[in-house]
């Protein structure tokens, strides 16, 4: 066992207060309890990789992406610089 001094935040302090006042548990365990499922549940999260789908973007027909200049110019008109 280790012997720490650590500062919460006021409202952080006040959960715990409630929480170990509501549980019957001691201000020290409820700060355990919580500080354990926190870090346990740290380990168990595994982030879903990020997927990009491609879909289409139903340009009209006879404008395309090959030339943004003309693109543009045939969308916004020979102004849109």
């Amino acid at each position: 066992m280790m012997r720490t001094t650590l500062t919460l935040d006021d409202d952080v302090a006040a959960k715990l207060d409630a929480d170990a006042r509501k549980t019957g548990r001691s201000f020290k365990e409820t700060v355990n309890y919580y500080l354990r499922l926190g870090l346990n549940s740290r380990k168990q999260v595994k982030p879903k990789p990020f997927k990009v789908r491609a879909r289409a973007l139903g340009l009209r027909p006879g404008l395309s992406y090959d030339n943004i200049g003309e693109l543009l110019e045939q969308i916004e008109g020979p102004l849109h610089k």
